[in-house]
Formats: C-alpha cells, sequence, structure tokens
C-alpha cells in the first residue's frame, strides 16, 4: 500500500523558538507523538516525545529551553508514492519512528510508525 493510503493529511508543527513546555502542550492536544519544527516557514527538524524525555533528563528547565535545543535536525522524509513496506523497513532500520510526508518539495504531513503498525494489523 503507499503512503498516500495511510499518513496523517495535517503538519502539526511548532517554531524553533517555542518553549519545550509548549511544545508538551502542543502534542497533548493534538495527541501526537512529534511535532514538525519550523523556522519561519522552513522545516529544518522534527521533535519527538523522546526528545522531550532526553530534554528532561538532562534537567533542561521546560519554559526556558527552545524546540531547536532539543529537536532533531538530520531530516529524513517519505513521499505520498512510497509503498508503506518500504517506508516501514527504512524506519525501523534507522530507529525512527515519525517521518514527515513529502510531496512536491513540501511537506504535506506525517507517518508513524503507529500509523503503519495499524495498516498491518487491518490487513491481517
Amino acid at each position: 500500500m503507499l503512503i498516500r493510503n495511510v499518513y496523517r493529511p495535517m503538519v502539526f508543527s511548532c517554531q524553533t523558538t517555542e518553549p519545550l513546555a509548549d511544545v508538551a502542550r502542543q502534542m497533548v492536544e493534538h495527541k501526537v507523538g512529534a511535532l514538525a519544527v519550523l523556522d519561519g516557514e522552513r522545516l529544518v527538524g522534527i521533535i519527538t516525545e523522546r526528545d522531550l524525555v532526553t530534554a528532561l533528563a538532562a534537567s533542561a528547565d521546560p519554559t526556558s529551553q527552545r524546540a531547536a535545543d532539543y529537536a532533531s535536525t538530520q531530516i529524513r522524509t517519505a513521499a505520498l508514492e512510497e509503498d508503506s513496506l518500504d517506508v516501514a523497513r527504512r524506519m525501523l532500520e534507522e530507529g525512527i519512528r515519525h517521518l514527515p510526508v513529502y510531496e512536491g518539495g513540501r511537506c504535506v504531513g506525517m507517518v508513524s510508525m503507529r500509523d503503519l503498525l495499524a495498516l498491518e494489523a487491518w490487513a491481517a
């Protein structure tokens, strides 16, 4: 199945300067495990629940530390026309739980391991 059929076609995001506490609130509000990190309108990273845990373990102050301080900046992406099994394998190999989905050079959504696992469970 193509990623086009399983990804979440909404981009929940935060700005690089947003405090980690606000990032966490947005994740809870949107019920997601990752946010795209933007500098203006340009995607510069992704911040995940795991990144927030890392920040807290380092005793970071969630009201003064910013999203850019803990975001992953080596962004891997998926394309709408990629096969979901290929994307799932790549995510497993690289230890990634969330991938921004791109079409025509623009981020159009996010796919998570949970999305891909649900696809597998429904197919069974």
